[in-house]
């Protein structure tokens, strides 16, 4: 019997509770505006599955005053010592880092885009292309600008890939001093 009276217990509440709820009136809601901004990093990397991250940004209500940094990553290619090219290749590896440099334009670009013609007309975007290791220096990046999220796409390799590969959003996950969301691109979803 005390089961049974514990479970109308339980049930009195819920239905207070929906009465309470129905009692509120619109101007007990809390409103975007009340909300503290946010700083948001988000890593692309010019793939699909960095855009579908973009996308979900963009497809969000964000506080008042909330802002977006969109950082790419360059990952310089290293000339190699002179002794064993003797300088025939230095061109080589220059134009390497332009077109890797001219891929992030691009991909900061796009991701701009998608962003300003989002749902969400206050939120501030901005654009940074940086230098290193991305596992490197998307964390740095968080910390040094204070960013209370991060947010990656996840190229969804498997175990196998991840260990020859890395992966850069769990080393994100692991280092970054704030929140990190890793987005999966959705199943049927094509780029572009």
């Amino acid at each position: 019997m005390s089961n049974a009276l514990a479970e109308g217990e339980e049930s009195l509440s819920a239905a207070r509770a929906v009465r309470l709820l129905g009692r509120l009136k619109r101007r007990d809601v809390v409103r975007r505006e009340e909300v503290c901004a946010m700083k948001i990093l988000l890593a692309v990397d010019g793939s699909p599955f960095s855009e579908e991250a973009v996308r979900e940004v963009a497809r969000r209500p964000w506080p008042v005053g909330s802002e977006v940094r969109v950082a790419y990553v360059v990952e310089t290619t290293p000339l190699p010592p002179p002794e064993m090219w003797a300088g025939s290749y230095e061109d080589y590896f220059g134009e390497l880092n332009q077109w890797k440099r001219a891929q992030g334009r691009q991909a900061l670009e796009s991701a701009t885009r998608i962003l300003d013609a989002g749902e969400d007309k206050t939120l501030r975007v901005t654009a940074e292309m940086l230098v290193g290791q991305p596992k490197r220096r998307i964390p740095e990046e968080a910390e040094a600008w204070g960013a209370d999220l991060v947010v990656v796409g996840s190229h969804g390799y498997g175990f196998w890939d991840r260990l020859l590969l890395g992966s850069v959003s769990q080393a994100v996950a692991s280092h970054a001093p704030c929140s990190v969301e890793i987005v999966r691109r959705r199943e049927g979803t094509e780029g572009g």
